[in-house]
C-alpha cells in the first residue's frame, strides 16, 4: 500500500518523534514538527486515517498516536533516512571489536558485547556455520603418560579440543601413526562426512593398531561432529530492562528467551537475507513479538557463514542502528577471513 505524500510525512513524524520519546504523538506537536500548511483539524483527519489503515494506534480515549509495527515497517521500508555513519564512529566500532591473534569465537564474543554496549539492545551473534566446512589441522597433545589432548581446526576457524584416554602407555610411534591416520583419513574431509559408517570403515582399515588408534579416532569424530554445531554469543541481554515501559512484565520473560540461546540461532539462521530487519509479529517467537531484530549475515572468503544483530524494541532507532550493525558485521567478515588467512 502507497500513502500519499502528507500521509507519509505524518507517519514519519510520529514514528520518530515516538521513538526519541515514548509519548503518544498529538495533532498539535505534529502540527508545528511538520512543514506543511494545513490545519489541526486537518491533521486529526489524517491521523484518524493512518489508524483506520493500522498504521497507528490511540492507546488511550484522550491520548495521541503511536505508531503499530505495520506503521514501523513501513516507516523502515519507505520512508526512514539511513543515516552515514561518522568516520568517528566506524573508527570506534573497528576499535571495539579487532583483537590481535584471537579465536573466531572470541572475536565474535567480543563483537557481540560491543554492539550491546553501543546500542544498549541485547546483542547476539552465532559462530561460523558448519555447512560445507572441513577439517584443516588436526593436533595432538601428550599431557601424561596415557593421556593425550586431540585439538581440530575447521575451515571456518572453529577449534575444538578433547582430553582421551589410552589403555596403553604413549610413545612417539602411536602418535607418528596417528597423525599418518589424520593426514590420509581426515584433512581436508567435509565435517558432515564424518560419521559412524566411516569411523568403523576406518576402523576395520586398521588392522592390529586399531586397538590403540580408536581412542584417538573417535575422538576426532567426536570434535568434527561438535564442530558443526552453531554456537551463540550473547551479550548485554540486561538491556533489555532499560525498556520496562515498552516490555512490561515480559521483560524477564524475554530474558530468559535469550538466555536459551538455540531458538536465537534458529531465528537467524533461517534468515536468508544479508541483512533483514524483522519486527514485533513478523518474529516467529512469542517473546519476541514486542521487539524488533535487526540482523546481518557475515561472510568468510565471500562465503555466508554466520549472523549478528541486535534485538530490543519496537521503538529502536532504526535508522542510525542499521547502518551501524551492517559496519560492525561486514568488519567481523573481513577480521575472520584475515585471521583465517593468516592461519
Amino acid at each position: 500500500m502507497e500513502l500519499s505524500q502528507r500521509k507519509e510525512k505524518i507517519l514519519a513524524a510520529v514514528v520518530e518523534h515516538y521513538i526519541k520519546t515514548g509519548e503518544p504523538v498529538g495533532s498539535k506537536t505534529l502540527l508545528s514538527a511538520l512543514d506543511i500548511n494545513v490545519s489541526s483539524a486537518t491533521i486529526r483527519n489524517e491521523m484518524a486515517e493512518l489508524v483506520a489503515l493500522g498504521f497507528l494506534e490511540q492507546p488511550h480515549t484522550s491520548a495521541g498516536r503511536i505508531p503499530t509495527n505495520e506503521g514501523y515497517r513501513y516507516y523502515v521500508d519507505h520512508l526512514m533516512g539511513v543515516r552515514p555513519l561518522d568516520e568517528s564512529v566506524k573508527r570506534q566500532i573497528e576499535a571495539g571489536v579487532s583483537i590481535k591473534n584471537a579465536s573466531p569465537e572470541a572475536i565474535l564474543a567480543k563483537a557481540s558485547e560491543f554492539l550491546a554496549d553501543m546500542t544498549d539492545c541485547a546483542a547476539v551473534s552465532t559462530t561460523p556455520s558448519g555447512e560445507n566446512a572441513t577439517i584443516k589441522r588436526v593436533e595432538f597433545v601428550p599431557v601424561g603418560t596415557r593421556t593425550g589432548m586431540i585439538v581440530l581446526l575447521t575451515s571456518t576457524g572453529v577449534i575444538k579440543s578433547k582430553v582421551c584416554r589410552s589403555d596403553v602407555d604413549l610413545n612417539s610411534s602411536m602418535i607418528e601413526k596417528f597423525y599418518n591416520i589424520v593426514k590420509s583419513s581426515f584433512l581436508g574431509m567435509p565435517l558432515d562426512e564424518i560419521d559412524t559408517a566411516t569411523l568403523q570403515t576406518l576402523v576395520a582399515s586398521m588392522g592390529m593398531d586399531a586397538l590403540t588408534m580408536i581412542p584417538f579416532v573417535s575422538a576426532v569424530s567426536d570434535l568434527a561432529q561438535e564442530a558443526m554445531k552453531t554456537m551463540v554469543m550473547l551479550g548485554g541481554q540486561s538491556n533489555i530492562l532499560r525498556y520496562r515501559d515498552d516490555y512490561g512484565t515480559t521483560a524477564y520473560e524475554l530474558m530468559d528467551f535469550l538466555r536459551r540461546g538455540e531458538p536465537i540461532s534458529r531465528l537467524l539462521a533461517n534468515s536468508k537475507e544479508d541483512f533483514d530487519v524483522k519486527i514485533g509479529g513478523e518474529n516467529k517467537f512469542k517473546q519476541l513479538e514486542n521487539s524488533s531484530v535487526i540482523m546481518a549475515h557475515y561472510n568468510i572468503d565471500g562465503d555466508n557463514r554466520g549472523s549478528i544483530g541486535i534485538i530490543g524494541p519496537t521503538r529502536i532507532d532504526y535508522a542510525s542502528l542499521i547502518p551501524s550493525v551492517r559496519y560492525l558485521t561486514d568488519l567481523v567478515g573481513e577480521l575472520l577471513t584475515q585471521t583465517l588467512n593468516d592461519d
